[in-house]
């Protein structure tokens, strides 16, 4: 006779993919890691200001379009100017002329008010560094006391009077150590001042220690008298408030595109670097290759030396000259435009350019609040974003030996960063005046860079010690971009 059997049911819960909504929303992007630092970071140095640049940021930037000299000028710029765009050049000198007359009106002044950078910094930087080593190193026992977890403080034994021993033990002599024949006593013991396993640890904080504001090298500001914008250059953009998007290039007879897309802040530095007719020039930090194009375009350089270091970005360098460059591998690449692949800061051929174009690598923070992909961000690459100040000054020292007595280099980047853009020049300036006895003159384009207010927000002058900067805007919505000039003349 079959006897009934019991049956037992074990419930099991099936984990979730990765890609499923509810692990995604606990995920915690690099983007996101952007986001808070940026809030906590910039929100306390521009003040009521972030909010305004914050969703700028966090919105679709707004582009220029270079039209292409080695494809069809005519037909591309007829198209461009009946899809409404405008002239940059023209723009520009229309909006000179009427600062000349008087009939101008600077737009969007900002208080001073939120212009003291450096108050706002070094108080940052002293919370942030009070916070991080209270929570790492806690400075009493009360403190430390919370890091033991509930579960091993549970399982200690509960101390009542009554468990206390009404007389002292007796001391065990047996095991005493003697001080005068023994080496290695506990008596050297030195406490710990990390905790194990942060031995390479580096804290947040330690990224503003390269914003200084010390002089120690002669230093000399003068304006500059003249921004040239060369009559080869053909640059389109829409008006304040117009978002409309421009068409995809196309390819023209010669083969190349028509006109080459980059975010409109991008053609100041460029500007700024004032290229003349047989000019050799250099830039040092070249990928993915639209400021060189740009400098190309003008017809200017009798040499220019594109450089950067990744393969990758190397690659990027030609593919945009190999596009854009009708006959570029036959001809030009021969003669007048050569793309190299190393450190900027290893370079040795000193005294030898006229211009140098030093766009370094930074945190690039569009880039950081819209992309996941090589975030700077990412907590493996932490090490890596805090020493990025001293790659970049590291770049422009070098770059200042590379430097002809004269002549003059942009310093620039796509970051709102006090600490890589004024923070960076201060320390290289520094350092290159210390070790190979350079000076400079530090120009200031704030009359120059007027006829541009009404295509850019720029940041007060007065907020900034030696560049320009452009910060996101959603009327006009370019940037972020700091660029500084200076002229070698030592």
């Amino acid at each position: 006779m079959l006897r009934p059997q019991s049956v037992s049911i074990h419930l099991r819960r099936f984990k979730h993919g990765r890609n499923h909504w509810s692990m995604v929303r606990k995920k915690i992007f690099p983007k996101d890691r952007a986001l808070t630092n940026f809030d906590e970071f910039y929100g306390s140095i521009f003040g009521i200001r972030w909010k305004s640049m914050r969703l700028a940021l966090l919105c679709e930037h707004k582009y220029m379009a270079l039209v292409n000299n080695f494809g069809d000028v005519e037909k591309t710029t007829q198209k461009l100017e009946a899809s409404g765009a405008i002239n940059v050049r023209t723009l520009y000198n229309i909006t000179k002329e009427r600062i000349e007359k008087g009939e101008f009106q600077e737009l969007d002044r900002i208080e001073e008010k939120f212009t003291k950078i450096d108050e706002r910094l070094k108080s940052t930087m002293a919370r942030r560094q009070a916070e991080e080593v209270q929570a790492f190193y806690p400075q009493d026992r009360e403190e430390a006391l919370n890091f033991i977890p509930e579960s091993i403080e549970k399982l200690r034994p509960k101390k009542n009077a009554e468990d206390l021993p009404e007389e002292e033990p007796e001391v065990d002599n047996r095991r005493m150590i003697d001080p005068e024949i023994s080496e290695g006593l506990l008596e050297d013991f030195v406490p710990a001042t990390r905790i194990k396993g942060l031995e390479d640890w580096v804290f947040e904080s330690d990224h503003y220690k390269y914003y200084t504001t010390n002089a120690d090298f002669p230093l000399k500001i003068e304006p500059e008298e003249e921004l040239s914008f060369p009559d080869n250059l053909h640059i389109y953009t829409y008006e304040r408030g117009n978002v409309s998007r421009f068409s995809s290039p196309r390819r023209c007879i010669t083969g190349s595109f028509s006109h080459y897309l980059l975010d409109g802040a991008s053609i100041l530095p460029p500007l700024a670097l004032g290229l003349e007719p047989g000019d050799t020039v250099l830039d040092a930090c070249a990928a993915p290759g639209g400021k060189a194009l740009l400098m190309l375009q003008t017809l200017y350089p009798n040499v220019l030396v594109c450089n950067d270091i990744p393969e990758t970005r190397v690659k990027r360098i030609k593919k945009v000259m190999r596009d854009f460059v009708f006959d570029f591998e036959e001809n030009w690449q021969q003669k007048r435009c050569f793309i190299i692949h190393e450190d900027a800061r290893l370079l040795r051929e000193y005294k030898k350019y006229d211009k140098i174009l030093v766009d370094v690598p930074c945190t690039t923070d569009r880039h950081c609040l819209m992309e996941n992909e090589n975030n700077i961000f990412k907590p493996t690459r932490l090490n890596e974003r805090l020493k990025i100040p001293e790659l970049q000054a590291g770049i422009l020292e070098n770059c200042l030996n590379l430097l002809k007595v004269g002549g003059s280099l942009v310093y620039s980047t796509c970051s709102l960063s006090p600490v890589q853009n004024d923070g960076v020049v201060q320390m290289a300036l520094s350092n290159a005046f210390r070790e190979s006895g350079i000076s400079v003159i530090i120009k200031d384009l704030s009359t120059v860079m007027k006829p541009f207010y009404e295509i850019f927000r720029f940041e007060n002058p007065r907020g900034l010690k030696y560049g320009q900067m452009v910060i996101p805007f959603l009327p006009s919505n370019f940037g972020p971009m700091y660029f500084s000039k200076m002229t070698r003349i030592r």
